[in-house]
C-alpha cells in the first residue's frame, strides 16, 4: 500500500482538474455551504479543488526535518519527497510491493522485508501509508531493520480522514494518536530515540474532512495547534 494521494493521480494518468477547473470548483461548491451538507465538497480529500489540507502539514514536517533527508535515503513508491525536501542525498531508492512500478529499485512487502539487506538506509521517508497495512508492528520492525545505526525514519499517519476510496472499505485498517505512536515506534527504536508531534486543530480537520483545499484556509487557520484535534500525526524515530 502506498499514499492514496500518490494511488489516486496514477489511477487518473494526471492531477484530477486543472488550475481553473479546480477555481471553478470553488466557485461552484464553496467553502461556506460545507456546514450544511451531508457529502463533503470533495471526493479526493479536496485534490479537485487545490491542496488537501493534510499535505500542508505532511510536508511541513519533512521542510521541518529535511537535514534527515540525506545519505542513502528511501522512499515508498517515488521520490517526489526526496527530491523536493533532500539535502545531501547520495542515492535514492524507491520500495514498492508492486513490480511493475518502474521506479522501484526494490520490490518488497514492508512487513516482511526480509530480502532487504539490514542496516542499509540513513533515511526513511514514509508518509501517509501505514494505516494501509494491518500488521503496522511488522512494517515498523523492518523499517529499523533496515536503517544504519544512526539513521531516521520520518513517518506521517492520519489521525483524522476520511475512508480512502482509491482502496474501498476493505483495506484502509488505522486512524493514530500521539499516544499510540509513540507505543508503538517507542518499542521498536527505543523511546529516547522518537519524536512525536501532531498537527492541525478543529478548523483545519473539519475542513479536510468537508473536502476543502488548504488553499480555502488562512495561514493562522493552518498554524494553528490544538493537541486535541490532531489532523495527522508525524513521528521521526532515530535507530541507535
Amino acid at each position: 500500500m502506498r499514499d492514496p494521494l500518490t494511488a489516486l493521480r496514477d489511477a487518473l494518468g494526471r492531477d484530477p482538474m486543472s488550475p481553473w477547473r479546480r477555481r471553478l470548483r470553488r466557485l461552484i461548491r464553496p467553502a461556506w455551504l460545507a456546514p450544511f451538507r451531508t457529502t463533503p465538497l470533495s471526493s479526493y480529500w479536496g485534490l479537485d479543488r487545490g491542496t488537501p489540507v493534510d499535505r500542508y502539514y505532511v510536508e511541513r514536517f519533512l521542510a521541518e526535518n529535511s537535514r534527515d533527508i540525506r545519505g542513502r535515503v528511501v522512499e515508498l513508491q517515488d521520490t517526489q519527497y526526496t527530491d523536493r525536501f533532500g539535502a545531501g542525498v547520495e542515492r535514492r531508492d524507491v520500495l514498492d510491493i508492486n513490480p511493475g512500478n518502474p521506479a522501484a529499485t526494490i520490490v518488497a512487502d514492508l512487513t516482511a522485508a526480509e530480502g532487504v539487506p539490514a542496516n542499509s538506509f540513513d533515511c526513511f521517508v514514509l508518509t501517509q501509508t501505514l494505516q494501509f497495512i494491518y500488521d503496522v508492528r511488522a512494517a515498523v520492525t523492518q523499517v529499523h531493520r533496515m536503517l544504519r545505526p544512526g539513521g531516521v525514519v520520518l513517518a506521517t499517519v492520519p489521525s483524522v480522514s476520511r475512508i480512502a476510496p482509491v482502496y474501498g472499505l476493505e483495506r484502509d485498517y488505522w486512524r493514530f494518536t500521539p499516544a499510540s505512536c509513540r507505543v508503538l515506534f517507542g518499542d521498536v527504536f527505543g523511546g529516547d530515540g522518537v519524536t512525536v508531534r501532531g498537527y492541525g486543530n478543529v478548523r483545519t480537520t473539519t475542513a479536510f474532512l468537508s473536502g476543502l483545499a488548504y488553499e480555502e484556509l488562512s495561514r493562522g487557520d493552518l498554524d494553528a495547534e490544538d493537541e486535541y484535534f490532531p489532523l495527522i500525526v508525524a513521528i521521526r524515530a532515530v535507530k541507535h
